[in-house]
């Protein structure tokens, strides 16, 4: 059940139309930007966080 938030990224990024938009500005970049740059970090998070809860698994 852990596993499902792998999907999480791909969600987040499948639906341009939720996210194609100028405003809100974050250090100047446009939220088209940073909030696809949000989403490398917060996916090797989850990545991790999946990897090091099922790996004992059989």
């Amino acid at each position: 059940m852990i596993r499902l938030l792998l999907l999480a990224p791909y969600v987040g990024l499948l639906w341009v139309p939720f996210y194609n938009f100028e405003e809100p500005e974050l250090f100047g970049f446009p939220f088209f930007y940073w909030y696809q740059l949000a989403w490398v970090p917060l996916t090797s998070l989850l990545t991790y966080f999946v990897y090091r809860s099922v790996r004992h698994d059989g």
